[in-house]
């Protein structure tokens, strides 16, 4: 389904390459991972096979080439700009594992070099690629690749989406009866409704209106931009405690408080009746154990492993309100109330078995057609993705931030967050043409959250006057 989809991840470090103990780590860890070792080959009829075979890492691990005194001019720049580049990069030679390491051996202002890992997204998810690295932070050849590589999570209580549980035995009843019926109804005429709505913007039925943000034909094949900045994940908490909301609510809130910002100003008129909706594919882990896996864990084989590697994911169609509040903190409330909405529902769930079995009936052309108009029918993606709460280290060399983001989808705009230790990263990828104000765009981010931020430290201060 993910045809020509690549996952890029910018690994920023807190000293200078040494590649001797790189290359001694990648050989026990990324090269002895199944999939990072193995080519997709199609033999016949069905559908493609993983096959095992050698890995040359010297076919993997490239140093670029670049001009010394465009680097020496702005180290930040020809960062961006050579991360830009492998977007337009050809698609991956398939007698070789999918995956490249970029080495780019300069400081920059964030970080003392940088390591860039372009992953075809066959490979794996945001979830199973987090775990993965972290096996790469655990030393160089005398790693342990069935070594913890994250804390145990603990296990959902209930599924992601759906209807919550009974009441406990005190609120047993014919009150207590009635509430549960009426939430299992509304479960299935939510589920009814966003599937409808999921199915019709497959068909091309449903689309978008078209606004700054909306992609030309063709997007998919244009360049691409990564822009990025960290923001104090501390601000974040702040404002979902004082909310009492999430911090996925947030995060969309946010979101949709720098669109609208963007959005209003390139419309040149500040007249919030003219808002619109903008809507995202959301992926959604659909492991029943959230978070950061072992990655031994992940790889062990089994009908009864549900944290098994891979593409684990559901969709879900989430909407982005484009309006100007005169308080910022509608934009989290509204927010919440949208998600609240989407949670008591089983869209993912029921996506995820349509994709599975559209692929299995029909084939893998038509199920990447379908993936490929809803995503064409929407008008940004959006994805958020928890990190390491401590710090940690790439064979030796301390971890500065981590940004991942993706390209190859055909969308003009992608928004990632990667929170890491007390830090969570925006990563922005555009459309180089569509958005030579793309810094402004993510200068919109960091604005919005110190307004909402504000907020909530107004309304804090006007509840204990009261």
């Amino acid at each position: 389904m993910f045809h020509d989809l690549y996952i890029v991840s910018v690994v920023g470090l807190g000293a200078a390459i040494d590649f001797d103990p790189v290359r001694a780590g990648l050989e026990v860890t990324l090269a002895g991972h199944p999939r990072f070792r193995s080519v997709r080959v199609l033999d016949g009829p069905g559908p493609p096979r993983w096959v095992r075979t050698t890995v040359n890492l010297e076919d993997h691990i490239i140093v670029p080439d670049l001009d010394p005194a465009a680097v020496s001019a702005d180290p930040d720049r020809a960062l961006e700009d050579y991360v830009a580049s492998l977007s337009t990069l050809p698609a991956m030679d398939q007698s070789r594992p999918l995956w490249e390491l970029h080495v780019l051996d300069f400081p920059t202002s964030e970080a003392a070099s940088a390591v860039v890992f372009r992953i075809h997204h066959a490979l794996g998810d945001g979830a199973s690629l987090v775990s993965l690295l972290l096996t790469c932070t655990r030393g160089g050849a005398t790693a342990d690749p069935k070594a913890p590589s994250a804390p145990d999570a603990r296990r959902r209580t209930r599924p992601v989406y759906g209807a919550r549980a009974p009441r406990p035995a005190w609120s047993a009843g014919a009150v207590a009866l009635a509430a549960w019926a009426v939430s299992c109804a509304l479960l299935a005429w939510h589920t009814v409704v966003d599937v409808a709505h999921f199915v019709a913007m497959a068909l091309g039925l449903v689309r978008d209106t078209p606004t700054v943000f909306t992609g030309v034909k063709g997007v998919e094949f244009r360049r691409k931009r990564f822009v990025m900045r960290s923001l104090s994940l501390g601000d974040v908490k702040l404002v979902k405690n004082a909310i009492g909301c999430t911090v996925n609510d947030v995060l969309v809130g946010v979101t949709a408080a720098a669109l609208s910002r963007y959005y209003f100003r390139n419309l040149g008129d500040h007249d919030a009746n003219k808002g619109t909706c903008l809507r995202s594919v959301l992926l959604v882990n659909l492991r029943p154990t959230p978070g950061i896996q072992n990655l031994d864990k992940m790889m062990e084989s089994g009908k009864h492993n549900d944290l098994k590697w891979g593409n684990r994911l559901g969709y879900i169609i989430l909407p982005f309100e484009i309006a100007m509040h005169e308080d910022p903190l509608d934009y989290i409330r509204n927010a919440k109330k949208t998600i609240d909405r989407k949670k008591h529902s089983l869209e993912a769930i029921i996506t995820h078995v349509m994709t599975v079995m559209i692929t299995k009936l029909f084939g893998i052309e038509v199920s990447t057609s379908l993936f490929h108009r809803v995503v064409s029918s929407t008008t940004v993606q959006f994805s958020n993705m928890i990190g390491p709460t401590e710090p940690i280290e790439f064979y030796g060399h301390p971890i500065a931030y981590i940004a991942p983001s993706a390209f190859g989808h055909p969308s003009a705009l992608t928004i990632h967050w990667q929170s890491y230790m007390d830090t969570i990263r925006t990563i922005l990828a555009v459309d180089d043409a569509q958005f030579p104000d793309s810094h402004q765009l993510l200068d919109d981010f960091v604005e919005s959250l110190e307004l909402i931020r504000g907020a909530t430290s107004t309304s804090f201060r006007a509840k204990v006057k009261d």
